[in-house]
């Protein structure tokens, strides 16, 4: 089962994100259109890494295999953060992408700093409750009106002065090289064999041990959730 991994998303845009990042690497990618039905994990987490733990744990219990979740979003200086956790349902329950950035326009409307950052973090947990965690950030300016017709959230909002283009107007060859997402599953990529290993050793386990999601052990080329 070391070289099968749900993605924990019925997001397309996404899986074939993924799947483009990790087309060189020794594994099947799988998401959760594969299988049936499924409850819904609660996603009510204070940060990124407390949700996207709670994420990947929850669906790798319900189908007993590795389990792969993100929880990324934008953080933006002039709101204090906002919409952070939130990103993904920032104007209400039946947000879309589209009334997301309406949103954000208007509360950024007259503010003279634009900065923001996108932040991903990756979980990949086991069954038992073990998961190691990656995370990446990119840095980039609001512009005050859309700008691309590719990518999805915010996308047409987020200018990347390297790159002189929105996300949106970026290939998605040149929107991996420099998103957050992208250098989060480049580290993980990187470190792909190691994470085999990992997998191989917590799969085998006839007794998982019991989650606590208060602990971590640092190691030097990642870091393990327990």
């Amino acid at each position: 089962m070391d070289n099968i991994i749900v993605l924990a998303t019925s997001n397309q845009n996404k899986l074939k994100e993924f799947r483009e990042l990790l087309k060189n690497a020794p594994v099947t990618i799988k998401s959760l259109a594969d299988f049936g039905p499924m409850p819904e994990p609660v996603e009510d987490g204070a940060t990124f890494d407390d949700n996207a733990y709670k994420k990947a744990l929850h669906y790798a219990k319900v189908l007993g295999l590795p389990c792969l979740a993100d929880d990324s979003g934008l953080v933006v200086d002039a709101l204090d953060g906002r919409p952070g956790v939130y990103s993904a349902r920032y104007s209400g329950p039946e947000a879309t992408d589209w009334s997301n950035c309406d949103k954000l326009l208007g509360e950024m409307e007259g503010q003279t700093n634009r900065s923001a950052h996108f932040v991903c973090v990756l979980s990949l947990a086991t069954p038992g409750g073990p998961a190691l965690t990656w995370e990446g950030r990119c840095d980039g300016e609001l512009l005050t009106e859309r700008r691309g017709e590719a990518g999805f959230g915010y996308d047409p909002l987020f200018y990347s002065p390297e790159l002189g283009k929105t996300f949106a107007e970026l290939t998605m060859e040149e929107k991996s090289r420099v998103s957050h997402r992208g250098r989060a599953m480049a580290e993980f990529a990187a470190e792909f064999s190691k994470v085999q290993t990992w997998l191989r050793q917590r799969m085998a386990e006839i007794k998982p041990p019991k989650p606590d999601h208060s602990e971590f052990e640092h190691n030097d080329w990642s870091q393990e959730r327990m």
